[in-house]
């Protein structure tokens, strides 16, 4: 199977870096120095090119480089043996332009699909963990890359949503609106189940893959299942709107719907009862079933895509232990790989193949030579 390719990357003012333009082997890619030089930074500004937001929580001002106003992107890339390019300019007192292949879109919601990224990065050990909030930000970072059609069903509910909370706001003061509150319930229970519908899909088919990913994580010793735990069912979203009208009143926000969505996860052992991995799960259980799903990810996006993504792995390795980082480093073998480490003993001494390697020191990038890191 082919796979989407990242040929060059170049950056002006973008975090910590003032201006720097870096070609990539469509291999593996290794950023290795010391820690808080610009790594991640690089990683950030890769991911940010797959769908106009960071995998990291922040503002976009806080990408553009201290002291400076604007920052700039620009990504050269192959899909499926077509060139495009990515150009990003960010505004510390303005709206971002995004064009692809010299054509400005009108939306950043546009850009999905372009380029298609699966990030691991520390943070993402601590999934299950993690309040259900992180693991809504999970579903719709990659079914936004996955499925165009979720991009609007997510746009569209989140704007229901937000005049819905406003008009709840808004009637302390003018409560003749009242009448108008039928028509957001409506919009908000016929967008809502859209997402929940594709919702519902996605973590069917990444469960799917996620039970063998986990059985080979941990020698089929525990099975581990994802369910969709949606906050109201299709059948009872409309009644339970309803019924919740009082309280949503009383509270000003709505209290339904898919933006109170979660993700469980249960592990099994033998004939033992189901345990949630969430309250119950071990720090190992934890970060297995997360690299399970990070795994099932990239699975899934190379088979509903027809292309490898590019892999981006932010330091996750030191997080790892040997057995997990293995099974990792098997996994991206035969697909282009960036990623990042304060080091190379692990990846050498596991016989991982990297095909270029960058030191990273605060901001600069240099490519050294087979000979230079002998």
């Amino acid at each position: 199977m082919t796979g989407m390719i990242i040929e060059s990357l170049e950056l002006e003012n973008f975090r910590n870096y003032r201006c720097g333009k870096f070609q990539f082997s469509a291999g593996s890619n290794l950023l290795y120095g010391d820690n808080a030089q610009g790594k991640t930074n690089l990683l950030e500004a890769l991911y940010y090119c797959a769908g106009g937001k960071s995998h990291r929580a922040g503002k976009d001002r806080e990408l553009i480089r201290l002291g400076e106003t604007e920052a700039h992107i620009k990504l050269l890339l192959q899909s499926k043996e077509i060139p495009h390019r990515i150009d990003i300019h960010l505004r510390k007192n303005g709206t971002k332009g995004i064009a692809v292949d010299g054509i400005p879109l009108r939306r950043t919601s546009e850009l999905y699909g372009i380029a298609r990224m699966v990030v691991f990065s520390p943070e993402d050990l601590n999934l299950i963990k993690s309040g259900p909030a992180e693991r809504r930000r999970f579903l719709d970072m990659e079914l936004c890359q996955l499925n165009r059609r979720y991009v609007k069903e997510l746009l569209q509910y989140n704007r229901v949503l937000q005049q819905r909370n406003k008009l709840l706001k808004e009637l302390v003061f003018r409560p003749s609106l009242l009448e108008t509150l039928d028509l957001w319930d409506a919009q908000l229970v016929s967008a809502g189940t859209a997402l929940m519908q594709s919702r519902a899909v996605f973590l069917k088919q990444l469960n799917e893959i996620c039970v063998e990913k986990y059985a080979a994580l941990t020698g089929k010793r525990e099975q581990l299942h994802l369910f969709y735990e949606a906050n109201v069912s299709e059948d009872c979203f409309a009644a339970a709107v309803k019924k919740n009208r009082e309280s949503d009143l009383r509270q000003k926000t709505s209290s339904v719907g898919p933006h109170r969505d979660d993700i469980a996860f249960y592990l099994q052992q033998g004939e033992e009862e189901e345990m949630d991995l969430r309250k119950f799960g071990s720090q190992g259980q934890q970060r297995s079933a997360a690299l399970a799903v990070k795994l099932s990810e990239f699975s899934l996006m190379q088979r509903e895509c027809g292309e490898n993504p590019v892999f981006l792995l932010d330091d996750v390795l030191s997080e790892l232990d040997t057995t997990r980082q293995k099974q990792l480093l098997k996994s991206i073998r035969n697909v282009q790989t960036v990623l990042t480490s304060t080091g190379m003993d692990n990846l050498l001494q596991d016989g991982f193949q990297i095909d270029k390697k960058f030191l990273v020191r605060t901001g600069t990038v240099t490519e050294v030579s087979e000979e230079e890191s002998a």
